[in-house]
């Protein structure tokens, strides 16, 4: 099934439309709008990336109910990278800067995207990653921010924080402890290590595994599943979200202690993160194999 198919009724502008570095398209027949990243100059979180899925999360929460949006699918135009995560040229420069300022500007709209996404936008909206290629660091981060992942066999999901002496601040344990419990977590986040997606299906953290481009296809079976059985899904979603919250509050306090941490980063600590700057740069799946 072909998420480009065109829609049964005219197309809403406001929800088909190309931003700098994100494009989004619905398609009504499923009442799902998907949406593709396609950052540049590299494959991660870029400022300008951050300010299209913001203004994106606003518009979605804003028209949802009005044109009967069910389903919301994040995912990537290249079919080798996900995304990369945080933007670590920035965080050096900041770092070296001693520009806490700046940092904790990229950070609030790392968490303003994600929580939009964790709350469903605040409306009745089931929200899937479609998984292709690596996921890494804040990458691996929006992916956990959805109530679904489904992910291609082959890829690659961690968090690569550890090798230079940081921490995934914006949501990792949050979201990972909730759904694995807190020694997971942090053993996940801890090992640096890049999990196939494979391992992660088996720990219960990635919802559908399927194989090299079926992930549209799984998409779809998805939404027919969840729509034979509509009421239980989403009362079960309430349910989860009532008893394993996430807090905007949390969100943010993590972060001052991210931005904290990443202001006493050593002179290799710096170095480390120029090299997986230049990592980024590489074709997404050279990337993946660098940093492990």
């Amino acid at each position: 099934m072909n998420a480009y198919a065109a829609p049964n009724v005219t197309q809403l502008d406001v929800l088909s439309r190309n931003y700098k570095q994100l494009s989004t398209y619905f398609d009504s027949k499923y009442a799902t709008v998907w949406c593709r990243m396609h950052p540049t100059p590299r494959q991660c979180f870029t400022p300008q990336l951050l300010s299209d899925l913001n203004e994106w999360c606003g518009l979605i929460g804003k028209h949802a109910r009005r044109h009967g949006i069910r389903y919301h699918v994040l995912t990537s135009d290249d079919p080798q990278a996900f995304n990369l995560g945080g933007d670590v040229e920035l965080f050096r420069q900041a770092a070296q800067a001693g520009d806490r300022a700046r940092l904790m500007e990229y950070a609030r709209a790392c968490i303003d995207a994600l929580y939009s996404n964790f709350t469903h936008f605040h409306q009745d909206v089931t929200t899937i990653a479609l998984v292709r290629g690596s996921a890494l660091g804040g990458g691996f981060e929006a992916a956990l921010s959805c109530d679904i992942i489904i992910a291609e066999r082959g890829a690659r999901l961690g968090f690569p924080e550890v090798l230079f002496n940081l921490f995934p601040g914006m949501g990792a344990y949050s979201f990972l402890s909730r759904k694995i419990g807190p020694q997971q977590a942090q053993r996940i986040i801890l090992s640096g290590k890049l999990y196939d997606a494979e391992e992660l299906h088996d720990m219960g953290l990635i919802d559908v595994l399927v194989e090299p481009g079926a992930g549209e296809q799984a998409v779809y079976a998805y939404i027919k599943r969840e729509e034979r059985a509509s009421n239980a899904f989403r009362a079960m979603r309430k349910v989860r979200d009532y008893c394993s919250p996430v807090s905007r509050q949390e969100l943010d306090d993590i972060v001052e202690l991210w931005v904290d941490t990443a202001m006493q980063l050593t002179e290799r600590d710096l170095r480390m993160m120029q090299r997986l700057v230049q990592r980024q740069s590489l074709l997404p799946a050279a990337a993946a194999e660098a940093v492990c």
